[in-house]
């Protein structure tokens, strides 16, 4: 029985028991490890950094999805960049609105992976008949495509290797071409209390391409730092501001059962911390 010890800060991190190693692979784009954790179920890094474990997964998927599908409310078509374990996937099929699902994801070896010994994560979603799983660099898609969404969803790694690009003012730039009118982006944009450089960066890029651009958050125990950022970029500056009934009348309409996503949670995910308002020019939570 060994440990794994996660590289992503320096001097500071989180140690996983390794119960038993269920894959390991150096994939043409990054190292790839699943192992089984007796309390957090299995595990999946990527270069030395935590990706997603099963039994907190279930936040960060159904933050990443529900908020900004059901602040559309009329979302029909929705593009996920990367998303290799399936997990995001399987929120968005819950929609029985969306039409069509566009998933991008650079590394065919994570999908094929994550469907072996993630199964979970996905749970049938790469059978969905709506999804065009496309395997090609997410700048690149998004760059070229000549297809618009409603939402497009980018959960990528951490801005260090093949997710780097994905940080960048370009690739911003290119997924507000790829929206239809009323469109939303939403981004991983991690832990603001250790990434706060992150967070910043973001806001100066979002500043100015979305009529509405803001952070929300969540807190996945896995992603070391305390609570997960998510950026926000919608084209209609009422998407955030929804009252509360037509929200539960969305959700409710939906059938989604969820366990962690509710729309009050929903709401109250977008009141950030002071120091994160400063951090990103904002006087106050509008």
């Amino acid at each position: 029985m060994s440990d794994y010890q996660e590289t992503l800060y320096e001097g500071y991190g989180q140690r996983f028991r390794m119960d038993r190693l269920l894959h390991e692979v150096r994939t043409g784009h990054q190292h790839l490890v699943i192992f089984e954790n007796a309390r957090m179920g299995r595990v999946m890094a990527l270069d030395g950094v935590i990706q997603t474990t099963e039994a907190d997964e279930f936040i960060y998927h159904e933050m990443l999805t529900h908020v900004p599908i059901l602040a559309h409310g009329a979302a029909r078509r929705v593009l996920i960049v990367g998303g290799g374990d399936g997990g995001i996937l399987r929120e968005v099929c819950r929609h029985r609105s969306v039409e069509r699902i566009t998933m991008v994801e650079i590394d065919a070896t994570v999908v094929e992976m994550c469907k072996e010994f993630l199964p979970e994560h996905s749970r049938g979603a790469f059978e969905d008949p709506r999804l065009n799983l496309v395997i090609d660099d997410g700048m690149r898609f998004v760059a070229t495509t000549e297809d618009r969404f409603d939402v497009i969803i980018s959960d990528s790694t951490d801005p260090i290797g093949p997710g780097e690009v994905l940080f960048s003012e370009n690739f911003y730039q290119a997924c507000r071409r790829c929206l239809n009118d009323g469109g939303i982006l939403v981004t991983q944009n991690g832990t603001p209390f250790m990434q706060l450089g992150e967070v910043q960066t973001t806001a100066q890029r979002m500043n100015g391409l979305f009529a509405d651009w803001h952070f929300y958050q969540a807190a996945v125990p896995t992603y070391i730092g305390g609570a997960m950022t998510f950026a926000w970029g919608a084209c209609d500056a009422a998407s955030r501001r929804l009252p509360p009934d037509i929200l539960r009348q969305r959700f409710v309409g939906s059938g989604i059962v969820a366990r962690y996503y509710n729309p009050e949670i929903h709401q109250g995910a977008f009141a950030l911390p002071q120091y994160v308002l400063q951090a990103i020019g904002k006087p106050g939570n509008n």
